[in-house]
């Protein structure tokens, strides 16, 4: 799984001119799922999103997380992070496909809320055409990947 995290001031997601959610400070997050991606790659990101120290505390940079200042965070789910280009045309075919992407990404969301406050955790609408705006603030932007699982070695006999 991929994130690609940005500090907000405020997010919102627009479908069709309504509002769908809305942040006022903390995180919006984009979400990609690939197509190998388990529950494992979910607990590593929820873990990594939640502790991320990303605000100020008297001044000094990177002491708070998200948690820490009880903010909100917005997710929106985003297969197009896992694209590769072709000549000019990006190709999505690592990204997990339709009904299964969406029950990783439910589970995602769903683990978040349990490890946090679910009052504070928003999501877009999966799988519509979104208008997500985004208002930085500093900007400030990390991008968090899964870690791949280790290739099991293998035994040679000789």
């Amino acid at each position: 799984m991929r994130a690609v995290i940005q500090r907000v001031r405020a997010a919102k997601v627009m479908v069709l001119d309504e509002l769908v959610s809305s942040i006022g400070p903390g995180l919006c997050v984009l979400v990609g799922i690939k197509a190998s991606d388990t529950t494992t790659d979910v607990e590593y990101l929820v873990r990594k999103i939640l502790a991320l120290r990303l605000f100020e505390e008297d001044g000094k940079r990177w002491q708070k997380s998200t948690k820490d200042l009880q903010l909100e965070i917005l997710c929106v789910s985003q297969f197009t992070l896992y694209h590769r280009l072709k000549g000019n045309k990006p190709d999505f075919s690592a990204a997990m496909k339709g009904e299964d992407a969406q029950q990783l990404y439910n589970h995602f969301l769903e683990r978040l809320r349990q490890s946090y406050d679910s009052n504070k955790i928003k999501d877009g609408k999966f799988g519509a055409y979104m208008q997500v705006h985004i208002e930085n603030d500093g900007p400030v932007t990390i991008e968090l990947e899964s870690p791949q699982p280790k290739q099991e070695e293998e035994c040679v006999d000789k």
